[in-house]
């Protein structure tokens, strides 16, 4: 009795001290310091940059050392994305529009919250390249990725048609069957929304597999049993429910008109004008940022970027070398060009 009490009691401190680290390096001379740890609970969106997605912020030290540490992940596995990029805090925001930045490097992986990974430099200090961990699971999506890159190779060696659409019918099949013999269906799940993408040449593929191919439905249950409670099982089936349904509409009535489709096709209409307008009224707020710093003198653009940092004159004064008096002056010109009143006023029109 006494041996069972001490075996539970260290399975329960064992419990209460689980905690996660995630580490590695980055070469500090290339990217940003700011490392950036996310959780991705949609995957669609397992590749890019998504601020929604980012649970937590570090900063690399002077050798490029980073980690990520903490009990608050959860305690089945997740899909996981480690990035850093180029971008500064001021325009990270207008550089992420809609998840895309070309100056970024990420890694994604599968961990939980008892997990210990780390990143080392690969060949010629490459980043996220390698991955070591206490997961088995985690460098899944580096094997596919891998596996992903063979693909683009054999396509790139005849560039013909007839040459694309042999390559298509292959890595179709021998995607979905990669996926399969990695035993985890969050591995399964990238590599069916890459297959399914209704952008990709291999959608149609897709279509016609669905339609006798009960490796979906398969995927659906082992999702169910490994997974219950995460949300890309209950994506994932509604997905497939929808492109089911869907299929099976064009199949029992083909000349009927299919208001599924009108339907999908006036919200991807929506989407895409609504993108545009958010688009176009962030190149708005950075134009009329512009006009009004054209406005100013370089001397007077110099004193504004220290008010919108809160310093007083004084701290002015001292970082430009020059006096309180004329940086009283430079100050009361800004006010005056820029028609207000107050520093407040001046930050309103640069950080609203």
């Amino acid at each position: 009795m006494r041996l069972k009490l001490t075996v539970l009691l260290l399975c329960l401190w064992s419990f209460a001290k689980a905690q996660y680290s995630f580490s590695g390096y980055i070469e500090s001379n290339e990217w940003q310091n700011s490392v950036y740890l996310s959780i991705v609970e949609d995957y669609r969106k397992i590749s890019g940059v998504y601020s929604e997605q980012i649970i937590a912020k570090t900063t690399a030290d002077s050798s490029g050392y980073f980690e990520f540490k903490g009990n608050m992940l959860d305690s089945d596995n997740r899909i996981y994305r480690i990035h850093v990029d180029k971008c500064s805090d001021a325009t990270q925001d207008a550089n992420h529009f809609n998840g895309h930045c070309s100056d970024s490097k990420e890694i994604i992986f599968i961990a939980n919250n008892k997990d210990t990974l780390k990143l080392p430099f690969s060949f010629e200090n490459q980043v996220f390249c390698d991955i070591n961990s206490t997961n088995d699971k985690a460098n899944a999506f580096v094997r596919i990725d891998s596996l992903k890159a063979d693909m683009r190779f054999a396509y790139s060696e005849f560039r013909s048609e007839a040459n694309r659409k042999l390559n298509n019918k292959k890595w179709f099949k021998t995607l979905q069957d990669f996926g399969k013999s990695l035993n985890e269906p969050l591995a399964e799940l990238y590599i069916y929304s890459y297959l399914s993408d209704r952008t990709s040449d291999l959608h149609s593929y897709y279509v016609e597999d669905l339609k006798s191919n009960n490796y979906y439905e398969n995927l659906k249950s082992r999702l169910l049993e490994n997974y219950p409670e995460a949300s890309y099982t209950k994506q994932y089936s509604n997905e497939l429910a929808s492109d089911t349904f869907m299929l099976n509409s064009s199949v029992s009535d083909a000349t009927s008109f299919n208001w599924t489709y009108l339907i999908v096709a006036l919200l991807l209409f929506s989407v895409i004008v609504n993108l545009f307008f958010i688009s176009r009224f962030i190149k708005s707020k950075q134009h009329k940022k512009t006009e009004l710093k054209d406005k100013l003198s370089k001397q007077e653009q110099v004193v504004l970027e220290h008010l919108l940092q809160e310093k007083s004159n004084k701290d002015i004064a001292e970082t430009l070398f020059l006096s309180v008096s004329t940086i009283k002056t430079h100050t009361n010109n800004i006010y005056k060009k820029l028609n207000v009143q107050s520093r407040d006023d001046v930050k309103s029109l640069f950080t609203k």
